[in-house]
């Protein structure tokens, strides 16, 4: 069988970034360092990180007083923040530097008096996160279906940011509707939305053209992954979401000649390496890269991380 590799996939900068926290920190400060939630949603990642001696927690009530505290990729909000400070956390940010724009973007509009419209997924942690870091009004759209519905007067002062990892084309679509409904409106470009979910997105849609299955190698819980997988199947082809070639099913590629292989920004190569040895356990494999957009995106580390190496 063929096998084509999309270009890009995996790890974005801001998971490499956000690992690269943790694993610093571990060895500048030793182990344990406290991380509240998962770094990333991909159970291999946090699992490596646990052996090394990090510890993930729901609560920052579990964290010891005064002990070294990571903030996930996805950010916290402002509740958080303060429990960290009651309890004199040290803490170490590793939210993506583009979820704190986000953060940034709606608390501006927030002060210029704007209702925010949040355009996300209820209960994903980037989207718990922003709705605390917004002072004021902040309504919650989950698709097109809530911005139609969406009782406020057509003048009224609104604004909209949206979660990193949505579809681009779903976003831009309630971004469509909020335009032609609400005269007041303002909001970033759907091109400001994560310059990572914007190129794996394209190029899984340039990828399904060329194959007869798409798999995609990431979390049920990463809705960066889930996304890639839903575009594969609105194009028609067969698509389907696995952590590690442990969950591969011959039944998925028994009929296929050219197989679409790519990943969740926050799924190691490891993982996507592990697939590629399952393939070949069933039929010799023909590996292909497609061209596709290189990424150069570095985001910086906390100083006190700087010199750690």
């Amino acid at each position: 069988m063929k096998v084509i590799l999309a270009q890009p996939r995996g790890f974005c900068a801001g998971v490499v970034r956000a690992i690269e926290i943790v694993e610093r920190a571990l060895q500048r400060f030793g182990a344990p360092v406290y991380v509240h939630h998962e770094i990333v949603h991909n159970r291999h990642v946090v699992d490596e990180l646990r052996y090394k001696g990090a510890i993930f927690v729901d609560d920052l009530s579990q964290v010891p007083e005064g002990a070294h505290a990571i903030f996930s990729a996805h950010g916290v909000g402002r509740t958080v923040e303060a429990v960290a400070e009651r309890r004199r956390l040290q803490v170490l940010d590793a939210t993506c530097p583009l979820v704190s724009k986000v953060h940034h973007q709606g608390q501006r509009y927030a002060a210029e008096g704007r209702t925010v419209l949040l355009i996300g997924h209820a209960g994903h942690p980037e989207v718990v996160g922003t709705l605390d870091q917004i002072p004021g009004p902040v309504l919650l759209l989950q698709g097109v279906d809530d911005a139609e519905s969406l009782d406020m007067p057509a003048d009224a002062p609104l604004a909209y940011v949206s979660q990193t990892t949505l579809s681009v084309d779903d976003t831009r679509r309630i971004i469509d509707v909020l335009r032609r409904r609400f005269s007041n409106l303002a909001g970033p470009s759907v091109g400001d939305i994560c310059y990572a979910t914007q190129n794996r997105q394209n190029a899984v849609r340039e990828l399904v053209a060329q194959v007869d299955v798409l798999l995609v190698v990431g979390s049920p819980a990463s809705s960066n992954s889930r996304r890639l997988q839903e575009i594969g199947e609105e194009c028609g082809v067969p698509s389907y979401l696995l952590a590690d070639g442990n969950e591969l099913l011959p039944s998925w590629v028994a009929d296929a000649r050219t197989i679409g292989l790519t990943a969740g920004a926050s799924a190691p190569e490891s993982c996507v390496d592990d697939v590629i040895r399952a393939l070949r356990q069933l039929a010799p494999v023909e590996l292909v890269t497609m061209e596709g957009r290189r990424e150069r995106a570095v985001f910086p580390l906390p100083v006190v991380l700087e010199a750690v190496s």
